[in-house]
């Protein structure tokens, strides 16, 4: 149990991890989290890691592409994947009397795809329109080449979606020897949220991972040889797109995955700065007071070796100079300044009320489940969050905005 919370988490013989809570209705949701994305491709073509997972639906040894597609809708389920620069994460939401078949579907795709030739051409046609479509979206676009040039000549500036170019040499022998090396017990977590007993939860788990895999295996854990963290100097670059709105994005480096309490920090800074509130600094300046931007953000992503802190936003081209200068100057005061003790203390309370609230998403819980398994191979439990949070102090964020905000290490990157 996690923190006298209803969570167990334990590991399968095989090596697979587990992470079960339990909650409450009829719907169930399971997720199965591969750690194998993006920065995994280094002896493959750009993307391929997101191409398998569009293809891993499209049969297996004992499924055709049919039957897959069908096996959960007529259960009244739903099955989806996603994949980011350190995992692949298949996941279903079915009833929970149907748990097993959904959770033994996960482990048949991850384990046992096919990928035919056919159905590969077919998918594609898909993802090169995907790119293309990425590519008419400058808000997306924008923030997938800051992220690229950040972290150019390393495996995270890898962008998810790949090349048109690499995409087209993908082939499915190569995506088949991706699987084998890369689709490992070592490397996978399997999570589950339902209002079913522990021990039955539990016990499907082991059942699923027993069946899939016979033994533990025999290979390195996840990225046990990750590359040094070695970026390039900031950089100021404007291109000229000939769009109506400006497309922009300041960021930098910041605390990874492993950084504690500094990530924790990094949190509650960014959600001070731009978090979904209206009362977040940059919203309440830019555009409830100025109404310069439609929307503006500070988000913060946390790697394995590694993070990025981003203010990302669009405006009028007349009004980008006035919006650069309030970001500097709030930025400033950040840096300049410790907040008070009753300002902490209201952002404090803000910060936990909004984790509250999406914790109670069941869909939300499960993935959130299956990536703290795979990082840490527990689960924070939701008073030792609180317990950190608590303790942060004025001089933390003061000396965070002094690290994340420093205007040397500040990169930016301004579509026109």
């Amino acid at each position: 149990m996690a923190g006298g919370e209803k969570i167990r988490c334990g590991t399968a013989p095989s090596g697979v991890r587990y992470a079960l809570r339990r909650s409450s209705g009829s719907v169930a949701w399971c997720a199965l989290s591969i750690g194998a994305g993006t920065r995994d491709e280094a002896e493959y073509p750009a993307g391929i890691a997101h191409f398998i997972e569009h293809n891993i639906f499209r049969g297996t040894s004992r499924k055709s592409a049919r039957v897959i597609s069908s096996y959960l809708d007529r259960l009244g389920g739903e099955l989806n994947a996603f994949t980011t620069k350190e995992e692949i994460v298949l996941h279903a939401t079915v009833l929970k009397e149907d748990l097993p078949k959904a959770v033994g579907l996960l482990f048949e795709l991850a384990t046992e795809p096919t990928f035919p030739e056919a159905e590969v051409e077919t998918e594609r046609g898909v993802v090169l329109d995907e790119i293309i479509s990425y590519k008419d979206n400058p808000a997306e676009d924008v923030y997938d080449r800051f992220e690229s040039m950040l972290f150019d000549g390393h495996p995270l500036g890898t962008p998810i979606l790949g090349t048109s170019a690499s995409v087209k040499k993908i082939k499915p022998d190569m995506m088949r020897r991706f699987v084998k090396e890369k689709f490992i017990p070592t490397r996978m977590a399997l999570s589950i949220v339902a209002d079913i007993d522990l021990d039955k939860m539990e016990a499907t788990a082991l059942h699923a991972a027993g069946k899939t895999f016979s033994s533990a295996s025999l290979r390195d854990p996840i990225r046990a040889n990750a590359p040094e963290k070695v970026f390039p100097a900031a950089f100021s670059k404007t291109i000229d797109k000939h769009n109506h709105e400006v497309n922009a994005v300041i960021g930098g480096i910041a605390p990874s995955l492993y950084e504690s309490p500094e990530r924790f920090v990094a949190a509650m800074l960014t959600n001070i700065l731009g978090g979904p509130a209206s009362n977040s600094l940059l919203n309440a300046e830019l555009r409830e007071k100025r109404g310069w931007v439609y929307g503006i953000e500070c988000s913060y992503t946390q790697y394995a070796d590694s993070g990025v802190v981003a203010i990302t936003f669009g405006c009028d081209r007349p009004n980008l100079d006035s919006c650069l200068k309030a970001i500097d100057k709030i930025l400033a005061g950040l840096r300049d300044k410790p907040l008070t003790d009753a300002r902490l203390k209201a952002y404090r309370k803000q910060l936990l009320g909004q984790l509250a609230i999406s914790s109670e998403a069941g869909e939300a819980q499960c993935l959130s489940l299956g990536k703290s398994m795979l990082a840490w191979g527990e689960v924070m439990s939701s008073a030792e969050t609180r317990r950190i949070i608590d303790s942060i102090t004025p001089e933390q964020l003061q000396e965070m905005a002094k690290r994340l905000f420093c205007p040397e290490n500040l990169s930016s990157l301004i579509y026109l």
